[in-house]
């Protein structure tokens, strides 16, 4: 997830030997760090675990075969000491590392490699990650309940695995970086069952240790992880209950490390000129869109004409003054810096009077109920009541439905629940710096299933097909023609309008004294929002 951009994505040098190590020079093993949250942690399953809460603890939890070099989106081998592709540009092979071992201190093979990709693609798990997937041969007989298990997974020997895929995708090595790939004990996922994500076990740098439910969740060292030095600290706390403005107060006291949730818009200018802090306010681009999904399964959003009057009654300006200023306002999916972004495209401009003639035009010239769902941590209820107000001046009347983060996700997975939600807090930053990456999970017909993050529930199979023809591009010489490609895509989303975007933002967290590291490990664009395994103890220097 996140931040800088490196241009079109080609195929990686092959056959890096180790991951590149950002450790500072004057970190030292020992200590630990206290983080808090408003909200208890939904699961710590890396199969099912997706929004900004625990993304970064999964991601010390476990690993996957390949990583990116720490604070950039630069890939890197993390399992996989080596790999090959084949002249067709359709098979991978991965040789794994030696005396890499679970929690449960057994060694880890190729038969876990391929246990945890058939099981983050079976429709069983209910993974929202399973459409990346879908580029490896046996995806779609998995999909649809015919298979077991991906024909284009096979065990070579127990340190060596080969992934055939049914076509070139240009994302595949991403795909294999992230959460959704990390790696996972059969046994341990059979013991807990649904419980899994509850009770993790992987091969990361932290294992968890206790898990009290709406109190805290206690990480400790992997003593025998197996990246030499790290993790830097011995313990993590995260401290959940916890209101964003209380946590500030008490960083300030020296009793917290980092607010999970960041610092609350509110406290944001006094902080800043706060002479004593100001110097711990880290502040880091990320590749971000704000966005208000209409789903198009529920009327009268299934009417595009709807959807679009929705496009022009935002004050997407008034919204951007509710976060102090910290982003600019969007007009398409895909944030400037990505590839694919149309600088040119005008979108919908703000027009209630336009808009009100459309609703009419539409047959709602007498507006309509509808609910507006919104993650319950601040700002994000004051933005839904910006969109509220701007829909009721153009006849819509929206009742706000404020709810935890993994309720509001849970709604957005269901077909007939959500009618709109504000993404703000919970989506979407990107995963890794493609375009193809903000179409699939959230705009795409692979993530318009039960308990995925299509929120509109848009599916548009012409799109689809382009959007595999776009990946199938891997050669560097096709980038231009790739982009204008996703251009395209997106350009006819915005047509069909399943959403408004409304922002691009920048972020913000905040440290305490008593921990350090660089700028772009508490700002990390894949470990969102932090990059746990590096952070050090300044008193343990």
């Amino acid at each position: 997830m996140k931040k800088h951009v490196l241009g079109p994505v080609a195929l990686a040098v092959l056959g890096l030997t180790a991951p590149l190590a950002l450790h500072a020079d004057d970190a030292a093993n020992g200590g630990s760090m206290i983080v808090t949250y408003k909200d208890d942690v939904s699961t710590l399953d890396p199969a099912i675990g997706y929004d900004w809460q625990n993304w970064s603890m999964i991601k010390s939890l476990f690993d996957g075969l390949m990583d990116y070099k720490p604070g950039t989106t630069e890939l890197i081998n993390d399992l996989a000491e080596s790999y090959t592709l084949s002249d067709d540009g359709l098979t991978y092979t991965f040789v794994l590392r030696d005396g890499v071992t679970f929690h449960n201190g057994r060694a880890m093979s190729a038969d876990d490699v391929k246990y945890s990709l058939d099981r983050v693609t079976n429709p069983a798990t209910q993974s929202p990650g399973a459409g990346f997937f879908a580029s490896i041969a046996g995806f779609d007989e998995v999909s649809s309940g015919d298979a077991q298990s991906l024909s284009g997974v096979s065990v070579v020997d127990p340190k060596t695995i080969s992934i055939s895929l049914s076509r070139p995708d240009a994302t595949f090595l991403h795909v294999m970086a992230i959460n959704f790939s990390s790696i996972v004990p059969k046994e341990v996922v059979e013991e807990f069952g649904e419980d899994f994500g509850k009770n993790p076990v992987g091969t990361g740098a932290f294992e968890l240790t206790d898990w009290t439910l709406g109190q805290h969740l206690i990480f400790s060292r992997n003593e025998d992880y197996w990246k030499e030095g790290l993790p830097n600290l011995d313990q993590i706390t995260f401290e959940v209950g916890q209101e964003p403005v209380v946590a500030l107060l008490r960083l300030q006291q020296g009793e917290v490390d980092i607010p999970g949730d960041g610092i609350p818009p509110a406290k944001f200018v006094e902080v800043s000129n706060d002479e004593q802090f100001k110097d711990f306010i880290i502040e880091g681009g990320q590749l971000q869109t704000g966005y208000i999904t209409m789903n198009v399964k529920m009327p009268p959003f299934d009417n595009k004409i709807v959807r679009q009057a929705v496009n022009m009654a935002i004050n997407k300006e008034r919204i951007v003054r509710v976060i102090n200023g910290r982003a600019v306002v969007a007009n398409q999916p895909l944030p400037p810096t990505m590839p694919g972004y149309a600088p040119d495209y005008e979108g919908y401009a703000y027009d209630p009077d336009a808009a009100k003639a459309m609703l009419k035009e539409a047959g709602f010239g007498e507006g309509f109920e509808t609910e507006l769902y919104v993650y319950n941590t601040d700002p994000n209820p004051r933005i839904a009541q910006s969109i509220q107000q701007d829909l009721k001046a153009i006849g819509i009347n929206a009742s706000i439905k404020s709810l935890a983060q993994a309720n509001v996700i849970a709604a957005g997975g269901e077909a007939d629940q959500a009618p709109m939600i504000w993404s703000g807090g919970m989506a979407w930053i990107a995963d890794f710096p493609d375009p193809s990456n903000f179409y699939g999970p959230i705009l795409g017909c692979a993530g318009a299933v039960p308990g995925g993050w299509n929120w509109s529930w848009y599916c548009n199979e012409e799109l689809d097909a382009k959007a595999v023809e776009a990946d199938a591009m891997t050669d560097a010489a096709k980038s231009a023609e790739r982009e204008q490609l996703w251009r395209e895509i997106y350009l006819s989303i915005m047509e069909d309008a399943p959403w408004v975007p409304v922002f691009n933002e920048q972020r913000f967290t905040m440290r305490s004294p008593a921990v350090g590291g660089e700028d772009a490990i508490f700002v990390d664009p894949v470990h969102v929002p932090v990059n746990y395994d590096y952070v050090y103890s300044t008193a343990a220097q």
